[in-house]
């Protein structure tokens, strides 16, 4: 993940991640995390001995304004946000803060950079002079464990750096401007024609032409670098202007990959001093129109496992497929898919990218296997393969529906 953008401090709110049904996905990860012991923790249990550091970097180190941070774990996992495993969590970044609440969803602001794909480092970029680091791991729902596993916080020192631009042009931006996407994540996964919601903290908003202090109009900059900040934006097809004051705009994007930026104009289009921009993020777009066909003998089903089959607590299920090839999520490739995993839901739309969550199931390392837990009880499974962007193909290859009993011996 790269983050480039100017590090200040912003309040943010997020909503834990909750799910009624128990899964754990069980896997062998190495790792883990150094945990230090706290009253207030979620509920999240850390392994005695975890620990989690800095690679190469010591505190008082002196780092260029572009750097990799990279991220060590002992005795842990690591594991995507959203996936309820066993001693894994997932990797956070704080810069220039103070520990947060450690019994709530830790903020996902410049200050404290999400990792929830699974990343084990990052590129940053820091204004010179002095910051402070610190790593501290979050659960499925982004909760530190208990006790919680992190780092020491480090002091650091960024040497000046002429590649970093920190003006731009003759209007001067307000003491903590700062302008972000609301409700759009770095890596997220969107639809061909979708609404964008611009954020702004501590500015105004105001049209082109109109000279008002600590004022200005967004821009919204698509799949480009930033323009030079000393002169009006360019206006064209990576270089959306709102100059009525607009603080959303629906785009449309071709199905791929793209990157999106903010950036405020002045009157007269050019950034202020200090230029007040986004992190420039990373977005999938999902056209469902563009389905992948699937050979009309392809057939996805369950390996030794029957309608009214009783199974342990944790039992591992396997995976068949006949006709076509397994392919992990991200790899296009003609005539193959991966796997998901339905558990008590009905079948999701067959246009749109498969839920990620208790009740659905990814396997896109290419898994034609899976370690789950399940409570007590009858329970229906059902198999759906999907392509490279988690899409279901045309026609659909899915299993039947099949219902399991769950009990404490895995016999009736």
């Amino acid at each position: 993940m790269r983050v480039f953008t100017n590090i200040e401090s912003r309040p943010n709110r997020r909503g834990a991640y909750a799910g009624a049904l128990l899964l754990s996905i069980a896997a062998v990860m190495g790792g883990a995390m150094l945990a230090h012991g706290q009253q207030n923790s979620g509920p999240t249990p850390s392994q005695p001995g975890a620990e989690v550091y800095f690679v190469d970097l010591k505190d008082g180190a002196t780092i260029p304004a572009k750097t990799t941070i990279y991220f060590g774990l002992r005795n842990m996992g690591v594991a995507p946000a959203g996936s309820d495993r066993d001693n894994s969590g997932h990797h956070h970044l704080l810069i220039d803060t103070d520990l947060p609440p450690l019994n709530q969803p830790i903020p996902a602001d410049f200050n404290h950079l999400h990792f929830g794909a699974g990343q084990t480092e990052a590129e940053i970029t820091l204004n010179p002079g002095e910051h402070t680091l610190q790593l501290v791991m979050g659960d499925k729902d982004h909760v530190p464990h208990n006790p919680p596993v992190m780092s020491p916080r480090i002091k650091v020192r960024v040497e000046g750096n002429p590649g970093v631009v920190t003006s731009g042009g003759p209007t001067p931006s307000g003491s903590g401007a700062e302008v972000y996407f609301s409700d759009l994540k770095d890596g997220a996964v969107i639809g061909p024609k979708t609404t964008i919601y611009f954020g702004l903290r501590n500015m105004g908003v105001a049209p082109a032409g109109s000279d008002r202090e600590n004022a200005g109009h967004h821009h919204l900059l698509i799949d480009t670098e930033l323009p030079p900040l000393d002169q009006p934006i360019p206006s064209d097809f990576n270089h959306l202007h709102f100059g009525a004051g607009q603080t959303e705009a629906e785009v449309s994007l071709k199905h791929g990959e793209h990157t999106l930026q903010l950036l405020m104009g002045d009157k007269d289009h050019v950034p202020h001093t200090p230029p007040v921009y986004s992190q420039r993020i990373k977005v999938r777009v999902v056209d469902p129109s563009l389905r992948k066909p699937s050979p009309p003998d392809a057939r996805v089903y369950f390996v030794g496992l029957k309608d009214w089959s009783v199974l342990p607590q944790q039992a591992t299920i396997r995976f068949g497929l006949v006709n076509m090839g397994v392919a992990p999520a991200g790899i296009e490739k003609a005539n193959t898919g991966h796997h998901h995993l339905l558990i008590d839901t009905k079948v999701p739309p067959l246009d749109e990218p498969i839920p990620s969550d208790f009740n659905h199931l990814h396997f896109g390392a290419g898994q034609t296997e899976a370690t789950v837990t399940l409570p007590l009880g009858t329970h229906t499974l059902q198999l759906l393969l999907g392509d490279e962007n988690h899409v279901p193909h045309n026609p659909p290859v899915m299993s039947k529906p099949i219902k399991v009993i769950v009990t404490k011996t895995g016999r009736r």
